[in-house]
């Protein structure tokens, strides 16, 4: 999501910062900044919106001879998106730029609050430089001060941090999130939350490991690991190749956004998971008075998203859940009755059809929330209430980690629903908030798996289509699979709940029908295995998901054991996301920017 850059040489500083931003811009930001300490005096400069803001912000600055600077393009998760909440963060006479999300940073204000500090912003961030500067009192050195300060925080963090009273040094720490320290052959030292940052600019780069933090002055870098050993610096050269850079080394964006659906998940839960509870800083505790009844509104994978949630509000939170098509809703004449939560379910936020229907809700009286992945989108300002997913911007036009981020916000919507509502026992919410944790682990790219989905795709490019079916959360699951399919190979796919196979489209089963089918060891395996036995007896050709052998599979991709049903559905949803992609590489298709697609529908 957010982009961080930094420098120390003798070069125009500005120019440097704000081109570093620039190349990070892919990434998505909805406000940007750059601090500069030259002489033990910094200027600042921030601006809500595209860099062109902050560039007229900072026109007339120049610096000459030796600076520290640095830079961040922001993507609000606390706070909304204004000047203030922007980066780089201010102390009395430090600033600090950061990525992540700090857990403990409400109980660090408290704290400091208390103590005398002054906070302007709304953000978890600024927690960090006035915790510095209050170490910074007693410690014996700047460094002992961001040590003591690193030692208190919770969460994840890439930091940099400048202070006034040391002229030539950036303080760095990295956990769980990116950070990268280059050099090049001027003996100017850089920094980047992506090497796009840094190409161009040095030839050589460190790639930080969670735990590493360190100093870094005109003549040394000094880095140490998590218990505190000093760390020899082991420089990798960097590519020259931008484009892959903005890819992470993948062959498409579409690949390099299902590889980080374990970093954006991590985000997207920070923050959120108690031990015993699901907490939403966002949502107004009024949200769900006198709520007796959840309808959702959606379209494509987002609607997919909707239904995985029917289940999950109903099972977790007893409540009367439906699903709605935006398109169909608002033009239906729908019964609304003012004891219903209305939520909308969009990645951009301006999906024209969604954004239509959350007006009419709004206008017969409903409450409202939206799910949404941009703040200070139309649907974000018109809702009474926005929970945002934390994906960053996703540039394959085929959805991935924003179903991913979707759904898991949604589970944990019904967590919380299901504890104000005591509908579940605590130590079942405490149990599902453990699988919620483990989940950043469950969506890591399992290579052989991959490697198996590269080879079998080659089997796949004929036929007259594709059958995906599963039970339960799964046929919203097959849904998804069927859709990613056709968007990226424009092959001819559908979903289908297993059980409904043989009510009609059991007619077509031949050899040439592929029938994907989605066989969780947790939920209905025996209903769902029946199923495609029916249709392996029809000469359909079986192609079984499971971590349970199936002897008359085709072919059968194993998944691993997992404890929970939704977690086999976040590793079901990378093989599938994983198959489609293979297939439409092996049709010489166009992966990021599929034909007829567009990436936000803001037409009818």
């Amino acid at each position: 999501m957010c982009g961080i850059v930094g420098y120390i040489g003798t070069k125009p500083v500005k120019e440097i910062l704000i081109d570093g931003l620039r190349e990070l811009e892919y990434r998505g930001y909805d406000s940007a900044g750059i601090a500069v300490l030259q002489n033990h005096q910094f200027s600042l400069f921030k601006a809500v919106g595209k860099l062109i803001n902050l560039e007229e912000k900072a026109q007339k600055f120049e610096s000459t001879g030796f600076s520290v600077g640095i830079g961040h393009t922001r993507w609000a998760t606390h706070g909304k998106p204004t000047e203030l909440n922007a980066h780089p963060h201010v102390g009395s006479s430090s600033y600090v730029v950061h990525n992540g999300i700090i857990e403990n940073y409400q109980e660090l204000k408290s704290k400091l609050t208390a103590q005398g500090s002054h906070f302007i912003s709304q953000t978890d961030t600024e927690v960090i430089v006035h915790l510095f500067e209050f170490h910074l009192k007693t410690a014996s050195s700047p460094f002992e001060a961001f040590t003591k300060t690193l030692e208190e925080l919770e969460g994840a963090y890439a930091i940099l941090l400048v202070t006034a009273s040391v002229n030539d040094t950036i303080f760095f720490a990295k956990q769980g999130s990116p950070m990268i320290v280059g050099r090049n052959q001027e003996n100017e030292t850089l920094f980047g939350s992506s090497d796009a940052a840094l190409i161009g600019k040095c030839h050589e780069v460190i790639y930080l490991e969670d735990g590493h933090y360190g100093i870094a002055t005109a003549d040394k870098i000094s880095l140490y690991d998590k218990n505190n050993n000093q760390v020899d610096l082991h420089f990798t050269p960097l590519s020259e190749n931008k484009l892959s850079a903005q890819k992470d080394g993948h062959r498409f964006f579409m690949e390099k956004e299902i590889y980080e659906q374990g970093t954006v998940l991590a985000d997207t839960l920070m923050g959120r998971l108690r031990d015993e509870t699901v907490y939403f800083e966002e949502l107004p505790p009024e949200l769900f008075d006198g709520i007796h009844s959840i309808k959702l509104c959606a379209c494509g994978t987002s609607y997919h998203a909707a239904l995985v949630a029917t289940y999950l509000l109903e099972r977790h939170a007893k409540i009367q859940t439906s699903v709605e098509i935006a398109s169909e809703f608002r033009y239906r004449e729908p019964l609304l009755s003012p004891d219903t939560l209305f939520v909308v379910i969009s990645q951009s936020g301006e999906t024209a059809d969604t954004l239509e229907s959350l007006k009419m809700a709004k206008k017969a009286g409903l409450k409202t929330l939206v799910i949404c992945n941009v703040d200070n989108s139309s649907m974000v300002r018109l809702a009474d209430a926005s929970i945002l997913t934390r994906a960053g911007i996703e540039k394959g036009v085929a959805s991935t980690k924003a179903f991913a981020t979707q759904v898991s916000v949604l589970w944990m919507l019904s967590l919380h629903l299901a504890s104000e509502r005591k509908t579940l026992q605590e130590n079942e919410i405490a149990r599902q908030i453990k699988l919620l944790r483990t989940l950043p682990s469950v969506v890591v790219v399992d290579n052989s798996i991959h490697e198996q989905l590269r080879r079998l795709s080659k089997r796949y490019l004929h036929g007259h289509g594709f059958f995906f079916i599963g039970r339960d959360v799964f046929f919203p699951l097959a849904l998804e699979g069927a859709l990613k399919l056709k968007e990226i190979s424009y092959l001819h796919a559908e979903g289908y709940p297993s059980g409904e196979m043989k009510h009609g489209p059991i007619a077509l089963a031949d050899p040439e029908l592929f029938t994907i089918a989605l066989l969780p060891q947790h939920k209905l395996y025996d209903k769902t295995k029946s199923n495609v036995e029916e249709l392996s007896a029809r000469d359909s050709t079986i192609c079984s998901i499971s971590p349970l052998d199936f002897d008359k599979a085709d072919d059968h991709i194993r998944t691993h054991f997992h404890e929970d049903y939704m977690l086999e559905f976040f590793e079901m949803m990378v093989v599938l996301q994983l198959l489609s992609m293979e297939i439409a590489v092996r049709l010489g298709n166009d992966v990021d920017m599929p034909r007829n697609l567009a990436k936000s529908v803001t037409v009818e």
